[in-house]
């Protein structure tokens, strides 16, 4: 018992960890706010619109009021949906956007949690989503929901295994899933350059994942009235816009430890710049990419999207496997040409 106790948290320790794990919540609440206000800024600019410029100097409170309008809102429920499922479906689809950020890798010494399997613990835990999404769907007890539910399942499932497979190229290169460990074995090169074909995978499939243009069909109002969360308001149809946007920020960290070196420098050279300044410039590069395809990509119908999933992006996220592990196996000496 003694033992138990010496090995338990002290006050002070657990009082830390709840304290960062509030500033780490408000950082990404600012972040979604303030996200959807540039995402309609960006749009804007690229479609000769002035975007948000009322509410706030520069427009810069619209999102504030927007949120504001949300959480005040009258919480209503449809007669016939299942209370317990209709509920909890939607802290299904929100709850694993932010623990995924806990193995997150910021800088050298930003991390909640360096474990030794970091990338599977975010294909688990970011696949629990997909509950939520058909759950939304089937409690709501509304046709056009359930479609829209079954749909977006089907999507995020199918793009889901070519997003995993682009990633074994990278756990062969480096012999880890640890995300700081995979950060560090691109001192020499970022493995965007030696993982090219599963870059261009992981990013298309994210979209997909993120149900964002042009695979955003689970949205798709002029077909389904708004989708798994048509029956959805107030507070709770704000936890999936929130889930949607935290989930950009989970991705758009994941492809900067991935693939854009983390917070390492362009250049030696360059290594006087704090690597949370590389951080963040490669990761609003990322989301302006995302404000981008958004501004300017049309949706897809839905038998192209699966047929794009299948036969598609799944044969070359294995072509890249091969290629990976011919290279990897001819460079340890196990065979020679």
């Amino acid at each position: 018992m003694l033992d138990l106790i010496k090995q338990a948290p002290s006050a002070w320790s657990v009082f830390i960890f709840a304290l960062s794990a509030v500033v780490l919540l408000l950082v990404v609440l600012a972040f979604v706010t303030y996200a959807i206000y540039f995402e309609r800024k960006v749009i804007g600019w690229m479609q000769l619109r002035p975007g948000p410029n009322r509410v706030g100097p520069l427009g810069l409170l619209q999102t504030v009021a927007d949120v504001a309008k949300l959480l005040i809102k009258e919480d209503t429920r449809p007669k016939d949906a299942d209370k317990v499922l209709y509920g909890l479906a939607p802290i299904l689809a929100y709850a694993p956007a932010f623990i995924v950020l806990a193995v997150m890798p910021f800088t050298e010494s930003i991390q909640f949690a360096d474990l030794a399997i970091g990338i599977l613990f975010y294909v688990g835990f970011s696949s629990i989503t997909v509950l939520g999404v058909i759950t939304a769907g089937w409690a709501s007890n509304n046709k056009y929901a359930l479609i829209g539910g079954l749909r977006s399942a089907a999507q995020m499932i199918s793009y889901e295994v070519a997003l995993v497979m682009s990633l074994v190229g990278i756990v062969l290169m480096t012999g880890s899933m640890n995300l700081r460990e995979i950060v560090e074995a691109q001192e020499h090169m970022w493995n965007i350059v030696p993982q090219i074909l599963g870059f261009i995978v992981f990013i298309i499939a994210a979209q997909a994942e993120l149900n964002r243009s042009p695979f955003d069909l689970p949205e798709a109002e002029s077909e389904l009235v708004s989708g798994y969360h048509v029956e959805y308001s107030g507070f709770r149809f704000a936890m999936f816009m929130l889930a949607e946007y935290v989930y950009m920020f989970a991705m758009a960290t994941l492809v900067t430890v991935l693939f854009l070196g983390g917070w390492l420098p362009i250049h030696p050279a360059l290594s006087f710049i704090p690597g949370i300044v590389w951080f963040v410039l490669k990761f609003a590069l990322y989301v302006f990419f995302q404000f981008w395809l958004r501004a300017t990509m049309p949706r897809i119908r839905a038998d192209q999207l699966m047929t794009f999933a299948w036969k598609g992006l799944l044969p070359l996220a294995l072509l890249n496997i091969l290629l990976t592990a011919v290279v990897v196996s001819y460079r340890q000496g196990m065979f020679h040409l």
